[in-house]
Parts: structure tokens; C-alpha cells; sequence
């Protein structure tokens, strides 16, 4: 064989095999990462999380004499721990207490469904529940006794989501800790001019994750505001408790709403036909004014998003990735767009240095568009095509 044919088949070969290690290596990831995913969803939210607290960790060590880093994150997470327990308090203790009250009046109301009497009563008569109850007794004990798989699954699934919070503030905790170290390598790899490139770029996305969460917190208080204000002016029972719950599931992306306003209707529906379905045109109304107006006015002023912008980053985002996807796509939505207004303003300026021309790209780098022109008159003249008088 030729030298020259043999060189070639040699080539012919190294590119086959590469492109085969390629391909084997890209499987290779993708097996992994779906092997993995549960715990890069948690890795994911604890990132999310932790952008979130760390402005706070960083003001604190900031304007607090010698406050060590360790000391501020201590403090900013237990702040949380104290909000998120004074919230559980404040939900699970009126809970407990109507849930006892509940079972006082547990009697009365099995006496009403008998009867037919009351608004219970009332509906056990309309809908026959007595008689379904006692034509499907046997099937109903069956289904009771086989409950056991499903009970064992719900308490995996608990027991799972409870390691996906206790894992999620661990990692949170330790992201903020250790974020000026990791930065500050990370940095250190990268041209000064980059360097503070990108950490400006940093700070512009934290700044979008922290408004992100603003905005949503002011969401779920006008989700439970509304919420109470309807369940007090239909009269109906526990009116504080049911629009705690409303707000707080309010919080939770693509479900949240619905779960708040099923517990509210039932609730309604317990008082009477007339509040059950004044409640059921409430949350039907308030869900498209939430999803079609607040959410887009909200976001694009907490995260500087185009409402349009955030209505169809959140119809993306739910389509790939369900929950995680709502929860995600604003901010995701909302770091693109720093980035590409960042790249098409470095984009600008070098097109500008290339041309001779002067360099504008300023008003386009930062994602606010605060950049100004600097140049000097005399320089800017000069530099222009025809600038050589």
C-alpha cells in the first residue's frame, strides 16, 4: 500500500474512533445525569437558594463590625428557620386546635347526615351519599383493607421529600459559606477585564433570583388577602386558617393555586351550596388574573422581564420540566437575557473597534442600560470615517 493511502486510512480511522468516543462519552453523561437527576434537581434548588441568600449573608458581613462570614450565614439561615417555623406555627396550631374542635362536633355532624338537616345533611339528602355509602359497603371495606401498598408509598414518598429539605439547606448553607472562595477561583482563572466581566454578570443574576422570590412572596399574600376577604364575606367557617393554606400553596409553581382553592371550595361547600359556588367563580377568576396579569406585571418589574416574556418563559418551562420548570423558568428566563444583552454589547463594541468607529456598545452591556458614551468629543470625531479634517 502507498504511503500516502496509508496515512489516509490511518486518518480515516482516528476521526471514526473519535467520533465514537464522542458519542459513547455523550451517552455516558446522558445516562448518568438521568441517573442522577433527583439529586441534581436538589443540587439545582439549593443553587437557587442560595443566590437567593447570599445578599443578605453579604450585607451583613458588610455593615455588621467584625462579623465573620460563618457568623452571617449562621444568622441569615436561622432567620429563615425562624420565619419558616413561626409560619408552620401559625398554621399547624390553629389546625390542631379546629381539628380538635372537629372532632367535638363530629357527632352533631353524622346526627345532621342522618337527619338530613343542616348544610351537610342538606347535601347527603341531595346526592344520596347515605345510600351510596350502604350499597357499596362491602366494595368500600375491601378498598379500606387494601390500602396498606399506597400507605407504604406515601410514607416512602414523605420520607423521601423530607430528605430532599433536611439535603437542600445543607447544601444551601454551604454554598453560601464557601461562595467567596469558590468565585474568587473561579475568577482567578479568568483576564482581570473577564473577571469583572463576569462578576458583574453574577451579581445582575443573583440580583434577578432575589427579585424573582419577592415577587412571588407579594403573589401568594394577594392570593391569601383575596382568599380571606371572600371566605369572611360568605360567612364561611375558619376563614384565617383556609387562607393561610391558600397563600402557602400559593407559593408552590404550577399546582400551588389549585390545591389552596379545592381545600377553600370544599370548605365553602360545607356552609352552603350558594358560598361553594361563589367560591368555585372566585378562584376561576382570580387564577387567570393571577397567571395572565399579576404574574406578568409583578415579574417584570421584581426580575425587569418583558410580561410577555415571562408568560411564555413559564408555558416553556412547565412543558420541559413540570414543577421544577415553573419554578425556574423566570430567573433562567430572566439570566439569558442579561447574558445576551451582555454579549451583544461586547458584540457592539468590537464590531466598533474593528470599523474605527466610536464605541457606543455601552448603553447595551449592562442590563439596565445605564452605559454612557465616554469618549471624548475630539477623540469621537476623529475616530469616525470622515473624522480626519
Amino acid at each position: 500500500m502507498a504511503p500516502d493511502a496509508w496515512h489516509e486510512v490511518r486518518r480515516t480511522a482516528r476521526r471514526t474512533l473519535t467520533v465514537i468516543g464522542l458519542v459513547l462519552a455523550t451517552a455516558l453523561g446522558l445516562l448518568l445525569v438521568y441517573a442522577t437527576r433527583r439529586v441534581l434537581v436538589w443540587i439545582l434548588v439549593a443553587v437557587f437558594f442560595a443566590v437567593a441568600l447570599n445578599p443578605a449573608v453579604d450585607w451583613m458581613q458588610q455593615h455588621v463590625p467584625r462579623c465573620r462570614r460563618w457568623l452571617a450565614t449562621l444568622v441569615v439561615f436561622l432567620a429563615v428557620f425562624a420565619l419558616l417555623g413561626g409560619l408552620g406555627a401559625l398554621f399547624v396550631v390553629p389546625l390542631v386546635h379546629q381539628g380538635a374542635r372537629i372532632a367535638d362536633e363530629l357527632p352533631r355532624f353524622v346526627e345532621q347526615v342522618q337527619s338530613g338537616d343542616g348544610p351537610i345533611g342538606r347535601l347527603s339528602e341531595r346526592y344520596h351519599i347515605v345510600e351510596h355509602v350502604r350499597a357499596n359497603a362491602e366494595p368500600l371495606r375491601e378498598h379500606v383493607a387494601g390500602l396498606g401498598g399506597p400507605t407504604v408509598a406515601v410514607a416512602r414518598g414523605a420520607a423521601i421529600t423530607a430528605a430532599a429539605i433536611v439535603t437542600i439547606f445543607v447544601l444551601s448553607y454551604l454554598m453560601v459559606l464557601q461562595a467567596p472562595k469558590v468565585t474568587g477561583s473561579l475568577l482567578a482563572l479568568l483576564p482581570a477585564r473577564r473577571a469583572e466581566r463576569a462578576r458583574r454578570l453574577g451579581h445582575e443574576c443573583a440580583r434577578t433570583i432575589t427579585g424573582y422570590l419577592t415577587g412571588n412572596l407579594l403573589i401568594s399574600v394577594i392570593a391569601g388577602t383575596g382568599t380571606f376577604i371572600a371566605l369572611t364575606v360568605l360567612g364561611v367557617p375558619f376563614a384565617p386558617l383556609i387562607a393561610l393554606f391558600v397563600g402557602i400553596t400559593d407559593l408552590i409553581p404550577l399546582v400551588g393555586a389549585t390545591i389552596g382553592a379545592v381545600v377553600a371550595v370544599l370548605a365553602g361547600f360545607t356552609q352552603s351550596m350558594t358560598a361553594g359556588i361563589v367560591l368555585i367563580v372566585f378562584f376561576v377568576v382570580y387564577q387567570q388574573v393571577e397567571n395572565h396579569l399579576l404574574q406578568p406585571v409583578i415579574f417584570a418589574r421584581t426580575v425587569k422581564l418583558n410580561p410577555l416574556t415571562v408568560l411564555i418563559s413559564i408555558l416553556i418551562g412547565v412543558e420541559l420540566a413540570g414543577i421544577a420548570g415553573a419554578l425556574l423558568a423566570i430567573p433562567v428566563a430572566a439570566m439569558i437575557q442579561i447574558v445576551v444583552r451582555d454579549l451583544w454589547g461586547e458584540h457592539r463594541r468590537r464590531a466598533a473597534a474593528a470599523g474605527g468607529g466610536p464605541d457606543r456598545s455601552a448603553d447595551d452591556t449592562g442590563p439596565a442600560g445605564t452605559g454612557r458614551d465616554t469618549a471624548p468629543p475630539d477623540e469621537a470625531g476623529a475616530a469616525g470615517p470622515a473624522g480626519a479634517g
